[in-house]
């Protein structure tokens, strides 16, 4: 090993108290893999191919990324999006309004649209629904925050693609595993949204009257079918292999499509479906802009993960928790939970678990899907912590100050909580997979 032990771990250290500090991300987990690889023992010149190392260990991911980024331009930017969370809403009507709004959301991060972006989708929908059926902010905040972190473990969003790749799995098995902790946290998020549908402030005019303009005109919002292709098409196609798989269908199982070009080539299916495929060069521009800052927080990760596998840390912690009769399995949602409370963030906290932690999950025999759908479940317990732009950008969408938007923490924690619990039983003791 080149670097030892405690300078990994201060380096890590450093990495995440910077970023709690609002430090740019990226900068923080470089400054914290230069500072343990140098203080862990590395001279400068193995410091450097340390940093290298770690960069293009993740350039596969990164890959993935920006093709994800395409479906997302295109889900958000035609108005796709924004007409199959009304179509859910006015469907299930107001009796099943907590329901509809939480399923809306889920489907819409589900489908490929970022958590914050599918929150900015439904909210004022949210908004307009809840002040007719006299539910409060807070309620309607739990309902569409729980709902996307549901839809966020079973999409190709960036953080299931850094958890299918941080295990060396494809990403529609990632996505088939979680699929019944996704429905678990869409039923807690239903009854926790329920139980505080009075509790807190409640939606008043001026919270209707401030709604930016949509970005597509609602009588140019494409039709429901049409919406409804690029989402379709590409998990269709994702599900070609597992499905060849669990079948015995020999021709299916030897088709094996990457999501590098499954998620484009959905993406300009839907907009030729939508007559929108002159727009296609905007939305995908839309798409890389999102992804590049994911993108930077990936080459950041893969240097401080490259660090700390450099490093004897992953075998001490699995000596460390053998001595102390701890199951292992607990490294897998407890790596996810406390990355990504540190980063408030789903995305950053499945890299840096993945990167820092795979090969000591792995160590205790615990099955690569199991370890990605623990990983991944617990890294949407507690991403939505202040220090992370996913609290302040609901909180606008929502009309709420700080103090409002804290109090659903808690609660939303609980929703994620149960993916990660559920996960775990599953995956982590029943041995599911």
């Amino acid at each position: 090993m080149i670097v030892s032990w405690w300078g990994a771990l201060i380096g890590l250290a450093i990495a995440i108290i910077l970023i709690l500090r609002k430090l740019d991300a990226v900068y923080s987990l470089f400054i914290g893999a230069i500072i343990g690889s140098l203080i862990g023992g590395a001279s400068l010149l193995q410091t450097v191919n340390i940093l290298v190392k770690g960069s293009q260990s993740v350039m596969g991911t990164v890959v993935r990324v920006l093709a994800a980024g395409v479906l997302a331009g295109v889900m958000m930017d035609s108005g796709a999006a924004d007409t199959i969370a009304r179509t859910i809403v006015n469907k299930m009507g107001d009796r099943m309004t907590i329901l509809a709004l939480a399923l809306a959301t889920m489907v819409i991060t589900g489908v490929g649209v970022f958590i914050p972006v599918a929150v900015l989708i439904v909210a004022p929908i949210a908004l307009e629904v809840g002040q007719r059926s006299h539910i409060s902010k807070l309620s309607l905040l739990v309902a569409l925050s729980g709902g996307g972190k549901a839809g966020n473990i079973i999409s190709p969003n960036a953080n299931t693609i850094a958890a299918a790749k941080g295990f060396g799995l494809n990403l529609s098995q990632v996505m088939i595993a979680d699929f019944i902790p996704a429905v678990v946290a869409l039923f807690v998020t239903v009854l926790v949204a329920s139980l505080i549908k009075h509790k807190g402030d409640p939606v008043v005019a001026s919270d209707l009257e401030d709604d930016a303009t949509p970005d597509v005109a609602e009588d140019e919002l494409p039709s429901l079918g049409a919406s409804l292709v690029t989402p379709i098409v590409a998990i269709v196609l994702l599900l070609i292999n597992p499905i060849g798989q669990i079948c015995h269908v020999e021709w299916m199982s030897k088709i094996n499509l990457d999501a590098t070009y499954v998620l484009p080539i959905a993406a300009i299916i839907g907009a030729l479906a939508m007559h929108k495929a002159k727009n296609l060069e905007e939305y995908a521009k839309t798409g890389m802009i999102k992804m590049t800052p994911v993108v930077m927080i990936l080459i950041g990760a893969g240097a401080i993960g490259a660090t700390i596998t450099e490093s004897s840390l992953p075998q001490l912690l699995i000596n460390a928790i053998k001595v102390s009769h701890i199951s292992g399995v607990f490294l897998a949602p407890l790596s996810g939970i406390l990355m990504a409370s540190a980063a408030a963030s789903t995305s950053t906290g499945v890299i840096l678990a993945t990167g820092s932690f795979s090969k000591a999950i792995l160590g205790f025999g615990v099955n690569p899907l199991a370890a990605a759908a623990m990983v991944h479940t617990g890294a949407i317990v507690c991403d939505q912590l202040p220090q992370g732009n996913y609290f302040h950008v609901t909180a606008n969408a929502m009309h709420m100050d700080i103090k409002q938007r804290s109090q659903g923490i808690l609660y939303e924690a609980i929703c994620g909580g149960s993916a990660c619990l559920t996960a775990t039983v599953l995956y982590g003791f029943l041995h599911l997979i």
